[in-house]
């Protein structure tokens, strides 16, 4: 019930029970907990509805959230930097900082995570509810039950107990999750994803990145690993991935590939991905072909990826969409080219995001898992 009025509110009592198939008695009953504990209230009717509903019996409030009644604490991990944000039950972001980060082994980053979270704690004022847990997003193969991070290439992490190492530092619930993974359940409950039947996220930037929404849930996977678009192998076998594999999409897609690809073929082994672009804008030969050939392997994989799950909808967001009008056109021909008859009429969205949003995604993991009674955030 609180799930519902959370994504889909205000929503009246009555368009409960018809979505739910409850009577409405049991509606009423089932939210009075919600509103004697101060998650839920009824929106008071504006003056336009309540002149219309004059007349046809008890006027309709809908039921809303209480943005306030709770906060959440997200932070985004990356190789250079930390991103946290303070949010309301709604996801909806209150603070930011952003940290620096020169060192990326595990301790340094844990500690000086720890040191953010206490930053955002103390910059809370006095409307902000209790925090009720810390979600930590990192890039990789990501064990969220446990909170350890088995293997992020990007990172150069593997086996990093954070949720355990985190406890060192703060006593409040932490939840850590596949960054990619988080944005998506970002997207289902506050975003495209709340009116959809399924739905992708497509990140691309420094990786490669895929989240899914099918039948209901976002997919973890049976071993909490799924969606690893950025390692599927439609890529030329000689190159090496960080991950350590050959052939990976990353290794001609991700915007460190394109840089490295565009420094060889240029000769200009000192120029840098801001350099790169404004080259392939201007029409450089060697640049605009880094960019085809990332689109290329792009559009390859969204057409494996529409075909084997299907969803109607794909969001394509990173901080590589601010280059996407370079490899857009090369993209769409080969999703076209490789996508399977009725699947390749899925929607293909451009959703710019920012390193902010991410860490959004962080906390509204730890939201999901609050409202759902997941441990360590039992209600």
């Amino acid at each position: 019930m609180l799930t519902r009025i959370l994504t889909q509110g205000p929503i009246p009592r009555v368009e409960i029970a018809r979505r739910t198939g409850l009577s409405q008695a049991a509606v009423t009953k089932a939210v009075a907990p919600l509103i004697e504990a101060g998650f839920v209230t009824d929106q008071p009717a504006t003056p336009a509805e309540a002149e219309s509903q004059l007349g046809i019996g008890r006027p309709v409030s809908p039921l809303t959230v209480i943005r306030n009644s709770i906060s959440v604490i997200g932070l985004k991990v990356t190789p250079t930097a930390l991103i946290g944000v303070t949010t309301d039950f709604t996801a909806g972001i209150r603070t930011v900082r952003h940290r620096p980060l020169d060192d990326p082994t595990p301790a340094t980053v844990i500690e000086q995570l720890a040191e953010l979270a206490k930053e955002l704690i103390a910059a809370a004022d006095t409307t902000t509810g209790p925090l009720i847990g810390i979600g930590v997003a990192v890039s990789g193969d990501v064990d969220g039950k446990h909170g350890v991070v088995r293997h992020s290439p990007l990172m150069g992490w593997r086996d990093v107990a954070v949720a355990d190492l985190m406890a060192r530092h703060v006593k409040v619930p932490v939840v850590v999750t596949n960054d990619v993974r988080a944005l998506t359940v970002a997207e289902h409950w506050f975003g495209v994803g709340v009116d959809a039947d399924s739905f992708a996220v497509v990140t691309i930037g420094s990786g490669i990145g895929c989240g899914l929404y099918i039948n209901g849930e976002v997919v973890s996977g049976a071993y909490g690993v799924s969606g690893e678009l950025g390692h599927l192998p439609l890529a030329p076998g000689d190159l090496v991935c960080t991950c350590g594999r050959r052939g990976c999409v990353e290794t001609v897609a991700s915007s460190d590939a394109i840089l490295s690809r565009t420094r060889e073929t240029t000769g200009k082994p000192d120029l840098d991905l801001a350099g790169a672009i404004k080259l392939a804008h201007e029409g450089d030969a060697h640049a605009r072909e880094a960019f085809d050939r990332a689109g290329e392997v792009i559009g390859s994989a969204l057409a494996a990826m529409v075909n084997l799950v299907g969803p109607e909808l794909v969001v394509i967001a990173g901080e590589g969409v601010a280059d996407y009008d370079l490899y857009e056109e090369r993209m769409r021909q080969a999703f076209q080219a490789h996508a399977f008859g009725a699947a390749g009429k899925g929607r293909l969205m451009l959703r710019s995001h920012t390193f902010d949003d991410w860490a959004r995604g962080a906390a509204a993991t730890v939201i999901r898992s609050y409202v759902k009674g997941e441990p360590p955030l039992q209600r």
